[in-house]
């Protein structure tokens, strides 16, 4: 009789292969609120991997982190209508505190825009002041009527990027700069996901916004997710918060905002990008953990070599942990680190240890090899270089093979239908059609210019409308 497979398979059923690799990878585990999670250990080192290099990136791009409180009154999101609306589904409303009802009840943070535009007004006086440029690590609340874990849930983690300026030119311009610079950087060189930049369609953007920037994956599955968004604001927000500066000519003006995210939400795209029927595959610059070193045997003249490779590794830069549980039989220790997607295993047993081997076994591009214990620091930073690369060029060639190119709605509902995108003319397309793939679950993921770049504008001559079906 066949062994049943540790996972489901992907070709069977995504959705439940999704689930069985976050429970056993050991990521995340339900928390006890409907729509909650509970990071694992392992979980949330990925995240906070992702956190240290999206965290260097906005810094580089001239941003501070600091900190607002996670409850806001609720006459403060009433200042912004079209705001309010775009979340009033969403929110978590507090009306009780301390056994007593609250005079005026507060909304648990569901985007900090409004609290931050409170204190932009008080903390804007001239014009040098300007341009102020915070972001905060923070979680927020979002009551989400059909949760998946680390993809759609009821709290997540995320970054927020808040700022003002006093043009329109310079803030649109940061927004553009943040959305290359800091998302599609990290996206592509870090995680490996060959994201698609542009702009969301008028329907689909931020709620308060005058333009959305936005990158789109393409999951194994053929659907797309959206990974971080850049939002220009406009002098919305500042209208509503009457956040105004003195300028150089000595007249009162209203600043020009942005504001930017990106989330756990990224943990769900790692998986869905590169996981197959055995596991996470984490890109080599991402992962915690690069290569760990298993004893296949307890005895101490293994373990010391464990040890030495282990810190030989350590000086030639690579993560690198030590798995030492010889009470735990090897096989299951393999597989473990497997379904985990650590990039390089190397194993080592007696009968290595007698040639002055170890067996390398690479988890992207899979198979084993014998190596020299010797060679392994001068080996290994190359091999995951190469890994990393791998991982891309497998998502760029997904994505490239399953977007068809169409010229009515018809043809872009069927591409979709059949687990890819479609790119047709913004043009032939428009709010109509787009309204009308709404009705097949389909939407416009987003708007590109023919050669692939950002457009200037939603209308803009050759504008191309990416759609497909989206998480």
């Amino acid at each position: 009789m066949a062994k049943a497979p540790v996972l489901t398979p992907q070709d069977k059923d995504f959705p439940r292969w999704y689930q069985d690799l976050i429970g056993k990878a050991e990521l995340a585990d339900n928390g006890p609120v409907r729509g909650t999670m509970v990071m694992r250990p392992y979980g949330y080192a990925l995240w906070e991997r992702m956190q240290q290099e999206l965290d260097a990136r906005i810094k580089a791009a001239g941003a501070r982190n600091a900190y607002f409180p996670l409850f806001i009154p609720e006459s403060y999101l009433s200042r912004e209508a079209e705001h309010v609306e775009g979340f009033a589904p969403e929110l978590a409303v507090v009306t009780h505190g301390g056994g007593k009802r609250l005079e005026e009840p507060v909304v648990v943070r569901p985007t900090s825009e409004t609290i931050v535009n409170e204190y932009f007004a008080k903390w804007i006086n001239s014009y040098r002041d300007l341009p102020l440029l915070i972001n905060q690590w923070a979680n927020v609340v979002r009551w989400e009527m059909r949760p998946r874990v680390f993809l759609r849930t009821t709290e997540f983690l995320w970054q927020e990027g808040h700022t003002a300026h006093a043009s329109y030119e310079e803030a649109r311009d940061y927004a553009a700069r943040i959305h290359r610079e800091v998302y599609a950087d990290l996206l592509r060189n870090v995680l490996a996901i060959d994201v698609v930049l542009g702009r969301k369609s008028p329907a689909e953007r931020f709620a308060g916004a005058i333009n959305t920037l936005t990158l789109e994956g393409m999951m194994r599955d053929g659907k797309a997710l959206q990974l971080g968004t850049s939002h220009e604001l406009g002098q919305n927000f500042a209208k509503a918060f009457d956040t105004r500066y003195l300028g150089a000519d000595g007249t009162q003006q209203l600043v020009w905002q942005t504001s930017w995210g990106a989330s756990t939400r990224m943990v769900g795209g790692l998986i869905m990008s590169h996981g197959d029927d055995h596991g996470l595959r984490v890109p080599p610059r991402l992962a915690p953990v690069q290569a760990v070193v298993l004893a296949v045997k307890g005895d101490d003249a293994v373990l010391a070599a464990v040890r030495e490779s282990a810190a030989r590794l350590r000086e030639a830069g690579v993560r690198v942990e030590t798995d030492e549980r010889a009470d735990i039989p090897f096989g299951r220790r393999a597989v473990d680190w497997e379904l985990k997607g650590v990039p390089v295993r190397v194993e080592i047993g007696p009968r290595d240890l007698a040639d002055g081997t170890a067996t390398l076994v690479r988890r992207i591009p899979g198979g084993k090899q014998p190596v020299a214990l010797a060679a392994l620091p001068e080996l290994l930073p190359g091999l995951l270089e190469e890994d990393q690369a791998r991982l891309l060029h497998e998502s760029r060639a997904r994505r490239e093979a399953r977007t068809t190119e169409v010229s009515t709605v018809e043809e872009a509902a069927e591409a979709a239908a059949a687990g890819g995108w479609a790119r047709i003319p913004w043009a032939r397309l428009g709010p109509e059609g787009e309204a009308r793939l709404a009705r097949d679950a389909v939407s416009v993921r987003v708007l590109v210019a023919a050669d692939g770049s950002v457009p200037v504008s939603d209308d803009a001559p050759g504008t191309v409308a990416v759609v497909g079906r989206a998480y």
